[in-house]
């Protein structure tokens, strides 16, 4: 099993990524493999709404010259991806927002390619407006028919200057249980669901 991580902020070791990190070692602790992606920084176009892939409907952007065709074919070849993202001015940074649009416009327009993949978010927020990231971010799992794991708490970490979320301690704790459950979710949908220890032995 593989998941792929795409990290929206252009700081290269910010909370975001500390964040993911620690989603990441519990995944890859669970024999998950995973592989992150830097989003945020990138020179990536938004979607231009030419709705080219709905005609050639052949897995990819049509607009070439930036990253984002190598984005959306690791989303394909993935089990589960993540989408992690600061909170610029109570929304996701410029970068992630190009991915949520082009990878899913491509997802839908090729027979719903991200369907049935396991899909969670992850944010880093000063103090406000996390929700909005949240939601937005949710909102792109939801759409593509992803299955999501939920965690202690919303997916949400605190802090502005880079390592401060390592003072969080709720958000830190939020981000294990997080990578233990996308875990689990991945592992069920592959080989099915481990019967709770109440129903072994033929118990009713």
């Amino acid at each position: 099993m593989h998941v792929v991580v795409f990290n929206g902020s252009p700081r290269k070791n910010g909370n975001t990524s500390i964040l993911l990190g620690t989603v990441r070692r519990e995944l890859e602790a669970a024999g998950v493999t995973t592989e992150e992606f830097r989003v945020g920084g990138k020179a990536v176009r938004g979607c231009i709404a030419c709705m080219k892939c709905f005609e050639k409907q052949d897995g990819q952007c049509i607009q070439t010259g930036d990253p984002m065709n190598e984005w959306i074919a690791a989303m394909h070849k993935a089990d589960g991806v993540i989408l992690g993202s600061p909170t610029y001015f109570a929304n996701v940074s410029t970068e992630m927002k190009a991915l949520i649009d082009r990878a899913g416009m491509v997802s839908i327009a090729n027979g719903g390619a991200l369907r049935m993949k396991v899909g969670a978010p992850v944010v880093a927020v000063r103090r406000g407006g996390a929700q909005q990231v949240y939601n937005g971010l949710m909102a792109f799992f939801g759409i593509a028919e992803m299955v999501v794991p939920c965690s202690s708490y919303w997916n949400v970490g605190i802090g502005l200057a880079p390592g401060d979320v390592n003072g969080d301690e709720e958000g830190i704790r939020t981000m294990v249980n997080l990578g233990r459950n996308m875990a689990h979710v991945l592992k069920c949908l592959k080989n099915g669901p481990e019967a709770p220890a109440s129903l072994k032995g033929g118990e009713v």
